[in-house]
């Protein structure tokens, strides 16, 4: 895929929103809804990647695909699970539950773990990685059994069929009066975001005179975005509006950012590529992984305003520091020597795979 830092940039907007929600900064309740930016972004990336192969070998390469996840996603994560094993205890020391939460994190059994049995307890942010690692098991050969009977410029019929099933499975739990967290937390019941993101990304590879079109009516789809700040910020859904429609408004708004950004030029694509944004973007991992321990410590000694100047920060640093150590090691793994050619010179096989580790 040609590498796109606008997406990079919507990252950086994501964590932060995220950021300010765990943060309890005033006004920005809804917040969360930055989380549903990064299943959007997932979902069209990671199904973009499995149409071209797809398009290229006529099959989809499980084992290779698992492998690359793991490598990309799983050393951060084993990283920051074994810093909090070994130093919660000295920062927190009446916690009783760091060994489970640790476990359940690391098996990425968060969001059924935190929505039915209130685990982990403390390591809440975790719920996100586990409904996108669900996603990622799921998704793969799901996708091959549309291929097989689907012609390749219908894909988008039946994945637009699964977001409407999926919406009505959520709306079925909200008119059943399924509490706000057991909704909220759940693979099944949060699945929409990444299943639109996949449906764009079957758009954009195998119908792309309709991306043509949707992009050059962009300026229809971009109302959404001066109404998602109200979203954010002038959060006055109940939890049943919250769990719909605003999940639905959030997805529908990183759907329209996508599409606006698809080309690569314009004010929106100039905005969101400024260096900094990118940047934060491709920290964005890390800094979810390390930020809530680090937002935790800091709001019980100081308020928002405070949590906010320092705790970036720190996120940031923590998060680098991750990504040019454990993970760019990882990357190296994934991108070089597992897929270097007998007659490509070293040099260019970094060259290649540092091009190709931006896409992810």
């Amino acid at each position: 895929m040609k590498y796109n830092p606008a997406l990079d940039g919507l990252r950086a907007v994501a964590i932060v929103l995220v950021f300010m929600s765990h943060a309890h900064v005033p006004m920005f309740n809804g917040a969360f809804f930055g989380v549903d930016l990064f299943f959007v972004l997932s979902g069209f990336l990671i199904t973009s990647l499995l149409l071209k192969e797809y398009q290229q070998a006529g099959r989809l390469d499980y084992w290779r695909f698992y492998k690359r996840r793991f490598l990309r996603l799983a050393p951060a994560l084993l990283l920051f699970l074994g810093a909090y094993w070994v130093f919660a205890p000295l920062i927190w020391p009446d916690l009783e539950d760091i060994n489970q939460d640790v476990v359940v994190s690391a098996l990425y059994l968060a969001d059924y773990g935190i929505a039915f049995f209130d685990s982990p307890d403390t390591l809440l942010h975790m719920w996100s990685l586990s409904v996108e690692e669900h996603f990622y098991l799921v998704w793969p050969p799901l996708l091959t059994l549309l291929l097989a009977h689907t012609a390749r410029k219908q894909l988008w019929r039946p994945v637009l069929l699964l977001v409407v099933l999926m919406f009505v499975w959520r709306a079925y739990w909200v008119a059943r009066g399924q509490q706000f967290y057991e909704i909220f937390f759940r693979f099944d019941t949060r699945a929409t975001g990444m299943l639109l993101g996949s449906l764009l990304a079957a758009v954009t590879v195998h119908r792309p005179e309709w991306m043509d079109a949707l992009h050059a009516r962009q300026r229809y789809l971009l109302w959404l975005l001066p109404v998602f700040p109200f979203i954010v910020i002038g959060y006055a859904w109940d939890d049943a509006g919250a769990l719909l429609w605003g999940f639905a408004l959030a997805e529908l708004t990183a759907v329209s950012i996508v599409i606006a950004v698809s080309k690569q030029k314009g004010a929106l694509y100039d905005m969101l590529s400024l260096p900094s944004l990118v940047w934060l973007g491709k920290m964005s991992y890390g800094i979810y992984l390390w930020h809530y321990p680090v937002v935790r410590l800091l709001r019980a000694h100081m308020d928002w305003a405070w949590v906010v100047a320092l705790g970036l920060p720190v996120s940031a640093a923590l998060a680098a520091l991750s990504f040019y150590t454990v993970e760019r090691w990882a990357l190296r793994l994934r991108d070089g020597a597992a897929r270097r050619p007998a007659s490509v010179p070293a040099a260019a096989t970094r060259q290649m795979a540092q091009r190709r580790t931006a896409a992810i």
